[in-house]
């Protein structure tokens, strides 16, 4: 266990970011289906993405992806074109987490892939298929992004190519365009009509690739921007135009008093001394979930009445990311509760959540538990800018970002275990 707590609540300083694990996972999964393969810098140092490496390199019949989803989809896809037999598996919580959708459709391109437990869940026994049965297949548009990524990253590989139909609502739109952003680096061609995706057969081309830094991590940092007196942090390796989806935290943040100004190194994050903060914050976070979490703790420090949407895919993260959230806000007076479908005028499957209070810290240091996830640990210690705070199993950061709480006390704060 770490207890946090910073000193007062000004803030200052500088911090290099992480390389994007989702940029670099999806370059790691594109490098092991190209010829020849190419160079890739700053690659991510967050756990998934050593593991994903590792694994495309092993040879072991048995590959456990441990409790890394993104790690655990896109293999899937890609032991479907390796020759040989292998056994996928994971951790408890990955057993848990559903991959009938994904599995369906490699099924229905001809993929051979068994589940040896439970039906429609991992582990998955997968052998080679040329995937030839079919050149169209259809999935659900309201699915993970990562398992329309995995079919997209696949596709060019395949004898005739893939048109993919997405049926319904489409979420997670920015991380397909990212898939698709980074498969035209490398030369591939696809185009976007509507609900379909087509991806002509063709070749990887090899180029050097350089991994931008994360923008959900960034999401940390305007959460202490927006929760201090004032800040001023220069923030190292993002830049304005980005395929990650997460980029928008930017803008969000404005809503908070907090500024964005691009350098030629990263990007400035500012808030004056008496920054207007509003009563309510609505956001949709179906095409940005991963900075859900850290504007909810945002909200609860401030003290700001909020409206939530799109929150549908955290349900089947690392933990059921709603409940979590709403056991741990508890913990400080916070509510976050589910508005009855008759009254949130919402369509037919939106689920519309709101929360209310202000942080309440009279009862001493809050200690917060991470759930096996990354994001539960992250998004909530920038509360100890306002109150010291404990975080059980708190290494569970390494999943995306390992120097989490070097880089905080590179800002003042004071960790201990």
């Amino acid at each position: 266990m770490y207890q946090l707590s910073h000193p007062n609540p000004t803030l200052t300083g500088r911090i290099a970011l992480t390389g994007s694990k989702s940029i670099a996972n999806r370059a790691l999964i594109i490098r092991a289906l190209t010829p020849g393969g190419f160079p890739i810098n700053r690659l991510a140092a967050a756990d998934d993405t050593v593991r994903l490496e590792r694994m495309l390199a092993s040879n072991d019949e048995i590959l456990d992806a441990g409790p890394a989803g993104t790690t655990f989809r896109f293999l899937t896809g890609y032991l479907s074109r390796r020759p040989g037999y292998q056994v996928l598996t994971g951790s408890q919580r990955m057993k848990e987490r559903p991959i009938g959708i994904l599995v369906d459709a490699l099924r229905a391109l001809g993929a051979d892939i068994e589940y040896t437990e439970k039906e429609g869940y991992p582990p998955l026994k997968i052998g080679y298929s040329a995937l030839d049965r079919t050149d169209a297949i259809t999935i659900a548009a309201d699915t993970s992004s990562q398992y329309i990524s995995s079919l997209l990253m696949l596709a060019p590989t395949l004898p005739n190519g893939l048109r993919l139909t997405l049926d319904g609502e489409i979420v997670s739109i920015p991380y397909i365009k990212m898939t698709l952003s980074l498969m035209a680096y490398f030369g591939v061609q696809s185009s976007w009509d509507g609900q379909t995706i087509v991806v002509p057969a063709q070749a990887y081309q090899p180029r050097e690739f350089t991994v931008e830094a994360d923008w959900s991590a960034a999401s940390y940092y305007y959460g202490l921007a927006a929760l201090a007196d004032s800040a001023d942090l220069q923030i190292d390796g993002l830049f304005p135009d980005s395929v990650q989806g997460d980029a928008v935290v930017a803008k969000l943040y404005e809503r908070f008093g907090v500024t964005t100004t691009f350098n030629d190194t990263g990007l400035r994050i500012q808030k004056p001394v008496g920054a207007a903060i509003p009563p309510l914050f609505e956001q949709d976070f179906v095409e940005c979930p991963d900075i859900a979490q850290t504007l909810m703790a945002t909200c609860a420090g401030l003290g700001i009445h909020a409206l939530y949407s799109g929150l549908q895919t955290l349900f089947i993260k690392e933990t059921d990311r709603v409940a979590a959230m709403k056991t741990e806000l508890g913990k400080m007076g916070i509510s976050l509760y589910k508005i009855p479908a008759h009254m949130s005028g919402d369509g037919p499957g939106q689920q519309l959540f709101a929360q209310e209070g202000k942080a309440d810290f009279s009862a001493g240091a809050p200690t917060f538990a991470t759930y096996h996830d990354h994001r539960m640990a992250m998004a909530m210690a920038p509360l100890a800018l306002l109150h010291p705070i404990r975080i059980k199993d708190p290494e569970v950061v390494g999943k995306s970002y390992p120097d989490f709480y070097r880089d905080f006390e590179r800002l003042g704060f004071v960790v201990k275990e």
